[in-house]
Formats: C-alpha cells, structure tokens, sequence
C-alpha cells in the first residue's frame, strides 16, 4: 500500500468516526471531500485567529435568505457555537452549523492559510581556504526546516551536477560535503540535530534503519522540479557505522534516457569506431574496467541503448538496477541476500536474449558463465574492476584459466576514467618547463602512426584559470579511454600459446598492436586542451 492509499484510508476512518460523533451529539454531519478543494473562500466573515481559536471555518453564505453555513469540530467551544447564533439572530441573520471532522478542517485551513514559501539561498562550493562559504552554507542548512532539509540537500546536489553527497559524522560535528566533476568538496558542518533529521528521512524513504551496527544499502527515486521542467533522481543509498556515528553517502542517477548516448560521450573517432564494430556484429564478450565513479555505467548503458531495436531482446542483471530504460528487460540481482550474477545468467539465457548486460564479473563461476553465452552467439556486456585492461584480462584467465575454445569470446576490454573539463571560455596557455616535456615524450613514444600528436619538441599545455562561471575553472567532465582490442596475438594468452601470462605482458603485445593506455590518452587530451597534467595524474 502506498503513501495516497494510506492516506486515505485515515481519512475514511475519520470522516466515519465524525458521523458516529454527529449522530450522538444531535448535529448535522458534513462530509466536505467533494467541494474542499474548490469552493470559494469566505473570507469576511472570520478571521484566521478566530478560525484557528475557536476550530471553525466559514463554509458558505446565502445572500437572499441571510444564511451562513460554519464547519465546526468535536473541539469547537459549544459556547462560542451558541454566541454566534445569537449574534447572527439578532441582526435578522441565521447561522447554521455542521460538524466536520479534524482532518477536514486542516484541509480547509491550508487555503485560508497556506505555508509561507521560504525561499532559500542556493548552496555554493567553497574554493581552497574559503571558510565563508562554508559558514554561510552550514547556517542555510541549519535554518532550513525539520520537513525540508532533506529535500534541500537532494536538490541542490542536482542544481550544483554532484554525483555523490557525503555525510561524515566527526567527534562535535558533522561534514556534509559533494563530489562534483570526481572532486570531493566541503559543503557545510552541521550540528547533530540537523543530522539526525536528515538521517531520519533518510532511513525512513531508504528503507533502512538508524540503529543498524552493520553496512546498509538503499534506494530513493526522488522527483526534481525546476524551471518548468522535471526528472526524476535515483539515489542509490549506503551506510556504514563508523566511531561516533552511521556514515552515509548517496549517489545521484539521473534518470535522463536521452543523455544515455554514444554520440554525447566526448569519444574520439578511433574510440568509436572500435565500438561500433562490436554494435554492428553483436557477439562475444565486452568489458569495461575502472573503480567506482570512472563512468562505466554510463557507458555500458548507452552502448545498450544504441543496440536496443525492436528487433532485438535486451536483458540486464543489475546490483541494483540504475537507470530504467524503456525497451530492456531489467532484472535485480540483490547479493547481499545471497543472490549470484551466475545464476540469474543462466535463468535468462533460457529467455532467448540476443544482448545481456551482467553488472559485475565477480567471480570464477560468473566469468564462465559469460564466457560461455558469449560464444553461442549472444553478446554479453560486463564491468570488471580493474586499473587497466591488460590487468583485467590476466584476471580473466586467471578465473576461466587458458583454454582454446573460449579465444575468440572476449572481444573488447576499455579501461576508463574521467577527468575534469578545462572550462574553454577561461582557460589559460602555458609553455612548460623541459623536464614536463621530457616526461610527456617518454609517455608517448611508440604511439601509432595514425594517432594525430602535436611537435613534442614545441607543444603548449594548459591551465585552469577561475570564472564565476566555473568556479574551479574546471567544468563537467569527459571521458579518457583505453581499448583493448582481442587480436590474433592477444588471443594467444587465452589459447595458451603464451606460458607467461602477466599484465606487462599483454599490454606490451596491446601496443605493439596499436593500443593507446590510459596515460598516453589522458596526456593527449591534455595536449588538446581538454584538461591538465595535474588532473590527469590526480586520476590516472
């Protein structure tokens, strides 16, 4: 049963409670639900003071015949009820009066005294050493209402793009802070009244408790109205006990289909290619590989749509499920209840999926089963974490360990992150010193023939310069990719033909193979302007 039908069974409760109540007092009963919400207010005949004073509202007023219609309460002073219809008789006018029920009468009071809506200021991130922001944000939060607070925080981490909201509990206080564009930022420090308010909203819509002494998840869909327009967030909650308190840190999905598409990614036209080679030829297996935060999803989610036809069946298997896309069937697989990707793989497969999108490859029994769809003509996309994709490879084989007949499954590994987006209306050129350029020649020596690079002997980097339009001089994010493509050579490994394998390995075969890594993309897209050596190394 949901929050409306709750309602409204008390609501019925009360309007049958009040009737009873009516019938032994000797009143008229009035049931106002059908009119409430529409009638015209009177409002000359009580003020609000008097209404809330004595529980009585004005219903409605006959001019020809000098009738006035009053709600009362079971709480209505029979004194007053009595003063009035005096009053109303000796100016030749008639007062008639009916009970209505408690919660008729709050609805009522809403429109002749709706809440005042307080408008509060936006929440800023503060830059390095700015402790005015942050004093000014935490007085916001602590001003904000019980009912609002939570709502608030969920709201401004979408106005502001963060992905993730942080709540920290410290020995006397407690640190909210965002991660926006992958860099965590303070946002304000609260008392613990405002933190066990939002906990307690938190546990109640997340479905989680405040007095657990163990890791919990949750999961809250949250509607955002702004501007006219709306969407709607999943949060994906976790909590953990920590020395004076429960952690918890919620992540932000936003539920925007249309934004689930390659050509949004920012990817480069080698990159796309290699992608859309595995779209045109659905089949084998596709891994992408990264921590957490790196953009896998996102990925992963718009390859699917860009297979999602009508004339093919999509599957996922998701721990939880993140985005709900029209045309895919979504399974959750819950492991924290004992729940295993292989299992419900297997269950699917019977289903005649032609694409299958397992969340995770966690373990042996689940890399086989992949392995195995994959080679009767299915593809399955997965991610696996891992730094690159020469390292997530061995693990594979370590898993399935070498065999002939899997060779030819795997078919694509990209190992990604993201890095902050220099912002392009700010950003400053700089010459930079030999030993920067020394480094950036070692990093991409034996690049391809076919990769454009600039005059390594004469190049510009760039930097961050601050606007009040990026605060931080950076703004969003784009990918940087590394695409392991399973050549003949590659194959090797799986097949057995190589005796060592180890990550160095493989990916010393990759590049000779024409595989850019991660640091020699994430330096070329410095090169290009796209964003710094510093975020580059603070990431990669």
């Amino acid at each position: 049963m949901n929050e409306s039908d709750i309602q409204a069974r008390r609501r019925d409760q009360d309007e049958e409670a009040t009737r009873k109540r009516a019938s032994i007092l000797g009143v008229q009963y009035l049931d106002t639900r059908e009119f409430e919400q529409n009638m015209p207010l009177i409002r000359d005949v009580l003020n609000i003071e008097e209404m809330y004073g004595g529980r009585l509202v004005p219903l409605d007023i006959d001019q020809g015949s000098q009738t006035y219609k009053f709600g009362m309460t079971s709480q209505t002073p029979q004194s007053l009820v009595s003063e009035l219809a005096t009053n109303y008789k000796d100016t030749g006018k008639t007062a008639h009066f009916f009970l209505i029920s408690g919660s008729a009468f709050r609805t009522l009071m809403l429109r002749f005294d709706p809440p005042k809506k307080v408008i509060y200021d936006d929440i800023e991130i503060a830059k390095d050493g700015d402790s005015n922001t942050l004093v000014e944000v935490s007085k916001t939060l602590a001003s904000v209402g019980s009912d609002d607070v939570f709502n608030y925080l969920i709201d401004q981490a979408d106005r502001l793009g963060a992905s993730d909201i942080h709540v920290e509990n410290m020995r006397d206080s407690i640190r909210i802070r965002m991660r926006v564009d992958g860099a965590l930022h303070p946002v304000a420090v609260l008392e613990r009244d405002r933190y066990r308010v939002i906990m307690a909203t938190l546990a109640s819509r997340a479905g989680i408790s405040t007095a657990a002494n163990e890791p919990q998840s949750g999961q809250i869909h949250h509607d955002i109205h702004r501007d006219g327009a709306s969407h709607v967030l999943n949060l994906r909650i976790e909590t953990v006990p920590t020395l004076f308190g429960q952690d918890a840190v919620m992540r932000l999905f936003n539920f925007d289909t249309s934004m689930l598409n390659l050509d949004l990614l920012s990817i480069s036209e080698l990159e796309r290619q290699r992608i859309d080679e595995v779209i045109s030829h659905p089949r084998g297996l596709v891994m992408m590989v990264g921590p957490t935060g790196s953009g896998k999803s996102t990925t992963l989610y718009s390859i699917l749509n860009a297979l999602n036809t009508p004339d093919r069946k999509l599957i996922t298997l998701e721990d939880p499920v993140e985005n709900t896309v029209p045309g895919i069937t979504q399974i959750p697989i819950n492991t924290t209840e004992g729940q295993k990707f292989a299992d419900g793989l297997r269950s699917v497969l019977r289903l005649d999926p032609d694409v299958v999108m397992v969340g995770e490859i966690r373990d042996d029994e689940t890399a086989r089963t992949a392995i195995q769809a994959s080679i009767t003509g299915h593809l399955v996309l997965s991610s696996f974490h891992a730094n690159s994709t020469s390292t997530a490879f061995s693990r594979i084989i370590d898993m399935i360990g070498q065999n002939p007949i899997f060779s030819s499954a795997v078919r694509l590994l990209i190992a990604q992150r993201l890095v902050r987006k220099l912002w392009d209306d700010s950003k400053e050129a700089y010459d930079p010193d030999e030993a920067t350029r020394k480094w950036v020649r070692q990093v991409l020596e034996g690049l391809p023939a076919t990769v454009d690079v600039p005059d390594l002997n004469n190049f510009k980097l760039y930097r961050p310069v601050t606007t009040d339009d990026a605060p931080f001089g950076y703004k969003g994010r784009v990918p940087i990719m590394e695409q392991l493509e399973v050549t003949e050579e590659i194959q090797k490994y799986l097949r057995g033909d190589v005796v060592d394998v180890n990550a160095e390995a493989i990916e010393a075969t990759a590049k000779k193979q024409g595989m850019i890594t991660l640091l020699q993309a994430g330096v070329l897209a410095a090169l290009r302007g796209e964003t710094t050596l510093d975020e580059i190394n603070r990431v990669i």
